[in-house]
């Protein structure tokens, strides 16, 4: 038996036939037709979403950014990282958090690192999401303000002590994968020690993009 380092791995398995059944604004739903093997082909929905990048901002006093914004599927305003979608064309993850830190939370920062990156619903959703940890932050002037729009026009910032972030998220009182993800994490790490060694350019185990053997739509 060969040893096994305990790492997630990609495999491939041939995509026999695939589908386009739903394109929207920011997803799609596709059905592929795989063959795993030995004969023994399977059908499956999967929802394609562009990835999504969040952000744990820490301050001198170990407090978090965080933003209470509404989620209209759930019908919920939820305390969230400041977090946003991969769906600008050519632009970096990184430079993509960076842009979101200002934009929801008013900040800058010059230190950053990777704590986790997650799929956040493998079964039905090729969705991958990375969270950094981002530290010696400046605030942005007033007069350079991002200005938001639609859910994020009214939105509250506030500074939250990672301690109390952390017991909320083991409390059930926060339900946002990303904040609850991202909030352990940075605990484990400033509260716990565990050491962090990845750079905010560091690679990203992300969904393969195959094109399949046969004809698709």
């Amino acid at each position: 038996m060969r040893p096994r380092d305990r790492s997630d791995e990609a495999v491939d398995r041939s995509v026999v036939r695939s589908e386009k059944r739903f394109a929207g604004r920011v997803i799609g739903v596709r059905t592929d037709w795989v063959d795993l093997g030995d004969g023994h082909q399977v059908e499956r929905d999967y929802v394609v979403h562009p990835g999504a990048v969040g952000v744990v901002a820490i301050n001198g006093d170990l407090q978090v950014l965080m933003v209470h914004q509404y989620r209209h599927p759930i019908g919920a305003l939820l305390w969230e990282l400041p977090a946003g979608l991969l769906d600008v064309h050519g632009e970096a993850p990184a430079d993509a958090i960076a842009r979101e830190l200002f934009e929801e939370g008013g900040y800058r920062a010059s230190t950053w690192s990777v704590l986790l990156d997650a799929f956040t619903s493998p079964g039905g959703s090729d969705e991958s999401v990375r969270i950094y940890l981002a530290r010696d932050l400046t605030q942005v002037p007033a007069d350079e303000r991002h200005v938001g729009e639609d859910e994020e026009r009214d939105m509250l910032i506030d500074w939250v002590p990672l301690v109390e972030a952390r017991d909320a998220a083991l409390a059930g009182r926060f339900h946002n994968s990303l904040a609850i993800m991202g909030i352990l994490a940075a605990a484990a790490v400033l509260i716990d020690g565990v050491a962090v060694d990845r750079t905010a350019d560091a690679p990203w185990f992300r969904a393969a993009r195959r094109a399949p053997d046969a004809a698709s739509s």
